[in-house]
């Protein structure tokens, strides 16, 4: 069946359009997205602003409209962590499904850290053993580990790379305010590393996103244009080198460097010390780039419902 997939992330709005079937990789066929970066549409309070409601039912219908005209059967709609923090949630997703007809669906950070555990495990298959996942959005860092397709770990930490920016990157910083920013990132993450860390050794370590894909390109990863097949991964010794440098580097700069979008250079520097401080704490030496992440786990998942609705 083909299937749209509407991600309403911290960052982007993304319709992906695919072919999926039970006992087959979800197939891309087309795609559609737009720069919402809902993350910094929010107010003092914490809600999301008009600018930020009207941009996101803006995007929702067209979105509407690209899977009716793409032959979507189906239309599977969620938000993360830019929805879900802000406190007018309910009354964003009231708006929207009043204009739209589209009612879209807040995951939690638990379900999201898993869906997105859920992709990777099925991508790199049971060989991989036990399991960790790092994804970096643009409000939260997701971390889930386990030896099965759902994980023993689940969870979900306000530290993505957007929220980071917007609260600790919005003015020049020198090196103390940097070293505070890295010592409160570390200690977020620690608080609860050693539920990960008592589950079991780590088989295999992975990392999706755009923000891991970034810096992994940064750090030499092939491509996109090479495909999905190729195998990329982030050194945690070439990411060190490259953190003072990215920090010294203007946003001018830092647009120039291969695999940073001009619209997400301000948040490469506090993307790259979450990258570090994860790897860091859970001690890799490096981590492989998964190119399946949260949309994946969700059209699986609902591939493995439909099956089993099948066999009833």
């Amino acid at each position: 069946m083909r299937l749209g997939v509407l991600d309403i992330g911290s960052n982007t709005g993304h319709l992906l359009v695919v072919d999926a079937h039970d006992g087959a990789a979800p197939l891309p066929a087309y795609s559609h997205k737009q720069p919402l970066r809902l993350a910094e549409h929010l107010d003092e309070s914490g809600a999301v602003t008009k600018s930020g409601i009207d941009a996101l039912t803006e995007f929702t219908a067209e979105a509407l409209v690209v899977a009716e005209e793409r032959g979507c059967e189906e239309m599977l709609s969620f938000a993360t962590s830019a929805v879900r923090d802000s406190v007018n949630a309910d009354a964003v997703l009231s708006h929207v499904k009043k204009r739209t007809g589209v009612a879209i669906e807040v995951l939690s950070g638990e379900d999201e850290a898993r869906l997105t555990f859920l992709a990777v495990r099925r991508w790199f298959g049971w060989s991989a053993g036990r399991l960790t996942v790092f994804d970096i959005g643009g409000g939260s860092l997701e971390i889930a580990a386990g030896a099965d397709e759902r994980p023993d770990v689940a969870q979900s930490l306000p530290l993505g790379a957007a929220r980071l920016a917007r609260s600790h990157f919005e003015d020049a910083i020198g090196e103390d305010d940097l070293r505070t920013i890295r010592k409160k990132i570390r200690a977020a993450i620690a608080r609860d590393a050693g539920y990960v860390l008592r589950a079991g050794a780590t088989h295999r370590a992975a990392a999706t996103s755009k923000t891991f894909r970034s810096l992994a390109r940064i750090c030499g990863a092939a491509p996109s244009d090479r495909g999905p097949l190729v195998p990329r991964t982030l050194p945690l010794a070439d990411l060190r080198d490259w953190i003072p440098k990215l920090v010294a580097m203007s946003t001018t700069e830092l647009a120039e460097l291969p695999g940073v979008s001009p619209s997400r250079t301000h948040q490469i520097v506090p993307g790259a010390l979450v990258a570090e401080a994860c790897m860091d704490i859970f001690d890799l030496p490096e981590l492989e780039i998964c190119p399946w992440a949260l949309r994946e786990g969700v059209i699986l998942e609902r591939i493995d419902k439909l099956s089993v609705a099948d066999e009833v």
